[in-house]
């Protein structure tokens, strides 16, 4: 099971392409920034921002 991140660390994180704050998905792991329209894995508990490693999200996870 992977650890979910700090709530502290979550408050300060930004999307590195568009600068805005993040939503977390608990459920998926993963950040959402609804602007770029990617999503960036949490591994370990330690969110991973980089844009090679982020998800392109699809219209339907957008509307979620």
């Amino acid at each position: 099971m992977t650890a979910a991140p700090d709530p502290r660390l979550l408050e300060i994180l930004v999307c590195p392409l568009t600068k805005v704050p993040l939503r977390y998905d608990a459920q998926k792991k993963e950040l959402i920034s609804p602007q770029a329209k990617r999503a960036y894995p949490i591994r370990g508990g330690i969110p991973i921002m980089l844009v090679d490693e982020s998800r392109e999200l699809s219209e339907e996870e957008l509307r979620k």
